[in-house]
């Protein structure tokens, strides 16, 4: 059973930087990519960044590009745990949104896929609200 455990959203400023955080656990880190979205009131979710498995590539929105990177550290072993983090720098109004993270199973090691149907896993969000 994969779960995923977002936290480190909040109230910021304009300008202001946040990470987030989100373990997940449960499956195997060969094979799945992570990725972070975002769904603001009244829009669909979309994308904001994602790393394939092999971490060594990565996708980033043009919105965020710049702003925003995301990473992971991985535990192997009995208890293993792999943590992805976006870092969300330079922060405007428009980011704000619950934001998502989510794993995909993918056979290639440098894919990120970054449709949503393409996730099969999804953490339960956390608010980010950037004022002006």
């Amino acid at each position: 059973q994969v779960q995923l455990v977002e936290s480190g959203g909040g109230l910021v400023q304009a300008g202001d930087s946040l990470r987030l955080s989100c373990a997940a656990s449960g499956h195997t880190f060969r094979n799945y990519a992570e990725g972070w979205f975002r769904q603001a009131p009244g829009k669909e979710r979309e994308i904001v960044a994602g790393i394939s498995w092999s971490g060594t590539r990565f996708y980033y929105a043009d919105s965020v590009k710049g702003r925003f990177t995301i990473s992971r550290d991985n535990v192997s072993g009995d208890n293993a745990k792999d943590t992805v983090y976006l870092q969300m720098s330079s922060l405007k109004p428009e980011d704000t949104a619950v934001y998502f993270c989510a794993v995909a199973n993918s056979a290639d090691p440098w894919d990120v896929p970054v449709d949503v149907d393409k996730y099969h896993y999804w953490g339960q969000g956390t608010q980010v609200t950037v004022s002006s």
